[in-house]
């Protein structure tokens, strides 16, 4: 094989990555669907308090936190296939107890049984059996450029689908979404002729101690743990703020589309100076200040639809930012017989985050204020950016390869 036909994916790697690429984005893209509408669409519900709407928005969270590690570890002993379809139809349950749901309890049961569907460990470590090491970094980029594009397609169309088939009907296409990833696993998604424990793609129990005991990496799960508390909290108020601002639900769509375009093109400067220009704890840093501005703004501003609309776009630019960046900065601090163990605190951090926010934006909005939601917020932009100042920077490969060598 020259060396052109091995620095490209084979047939069986494309099938493989872009058949999971399409089961984890279409399966997060069901998670964020009801993201930007649910608070408007719960407030109506009976038995409803704020409380309870941020625990239906963060409870998948929760779930998907406890049982992501230990769905990949049982993967590892009655195969990758098994887990994941048991995993969407967990979702598919939960989605179609949410869509049929009458009142918040029974949508927080449904949600909670969406999170435990909980198939990121499988699917990568899947993905793994299925790609040459060569190859894994590139199919693994593909999986991870598809959730953020699915999250970003969730914003977008979520307000725009709640107008045609409510919040319900996004449920029922959540578990429309599920059932088509399962006919992708088992129709285009190549069986792998044995499964292998793969430290630089899955979590390994013996690892554990190591990431733990890991300050960087903590402080970079911490940083995931704060992005999607934030994320998720922002959610229970912002909606509401848009429609006492004077945009109507409907409309919802007509603001994040541009914002969050023109805040995917503003990022792109700004990943190539971290990465090509070695201004990576800048730029970090400079986002999470971003996400401080945009939220502080989002409290002084609240009746303006002009200032609230630049607020998001400064806020996503941070997001987008951060998302990109945090996943690579643990793959760079992180050994390759540990990085699989530790994007799984990772991950987990992240979905905790998520939980978290829900519950704690719902507690604040109930107390005080929605808009009480966005300075809570803030003082976690605030604890963070003080932790992420004493990062280091990672080592680039070659010059760790040079030492190693």
């Amino acid at each position: 094989m020259n060396n052109k036909e091995s620095a490209a994916l084979n047939k069986r790697e494309r099938r493989a990555t872009y058949g999971l690429a399409g089961i984890y984005g279409s399966r997060m893209l069901g998670l964020f669907l009801i993201l930007p509408v649910f608070a408007l669409y719960a407030e109506h519900l009976p038995s409803a308090t704020p409380v309870l709407i941020g625990m239906a928005i963060g409870i998948y969270g929760l779930t998907q936190a406890l049982l992501q590690i230990p769905f990949g570890l049982l993967s590892d002993k009655i195969g990758r296939k098994p887990v994941i379809v048991g995993g969407l139809l967990l979702f598919t349950l939960g989605s179609i107890i949410a869509a049929s749901a009458q009142d918040i309890h029974m949508i927080i049961v449904g949600r909670a049984i969406q999170g435990s569907g909980a198939i990121a460990a499988a699917v990568m470590a899947l993905l793994a059996d299925l790609t040459r090491d060569e190859q894994r970094t590139k199919s693994m980029a593909v999986v991870g450029v598809t959730i953020g594009f699915s999250f970003t397609v969730a914003l977008i169309a979520g307000p725009l689908f709640n107008t045609w088939v409510g919040v319900p009907g996004l449920f029922w296409i959540t578990a429309a979404l599920a059932i088509a990833g399962i006919l992708i696993l088992l129709l285009v998604v190549p069986t792998p002729e044995k499964s292998s424990v793969h430290g630089e793609a899955e979590a390994v129990p013996g690892m554990f101690g190591k990431v733990l005991r890991d300050t960087q990496l903590l402080r970079l799960d911490m940083g995931i743990f704060t992005l999607h508390l934030v994320l998720t909290s922002l959610f229970l108020a912002l909606p509401l703020v848009l429609r006492d601002a004077g945009l109507p639900v409907e409309k919802h769509t007509w603001l994040y589309l541009p914002v969050m375009l023109l805040s995917m093109g503003l990022m792109v400067p700004f990943v190539i100076m971290a990465e090509k220009k070695g201004r990576m704890k800048q730029v970090f840093i400079g986002a999470i200040g971003l996400l401080g501005v945009a939220l502080a703004g989002f409290w002084l501003l609240a009746t303006s639809l002009w200032g609230l609309g630049l607020m998001l776009l400064i806020f996503f630019t941070g997001f987008n930012l951060l998302e990109a960046t945090l996943p690579s900065l643990v793959s760079k601090m992180a050994p390759g017989s540990m990085r699989g163990t530790a994007m799984g605190v990772y991950s987990t951090s992240q979905f905790s985050g998520a939980f978290f926010g829900g519950l704690l934006g719902g507690w604040v909005h109930h107390q005080f204020s929605q808009t009480s939601v966005f300075l809570m917020a803030l003082a976690f932009i605030i604890l963070w950016g003080l932790l992420a100042a004493g990062m280091k920077v990672p080592v680039k490969a070659d010059a760790k390869n040079a030492d190693e060598g």
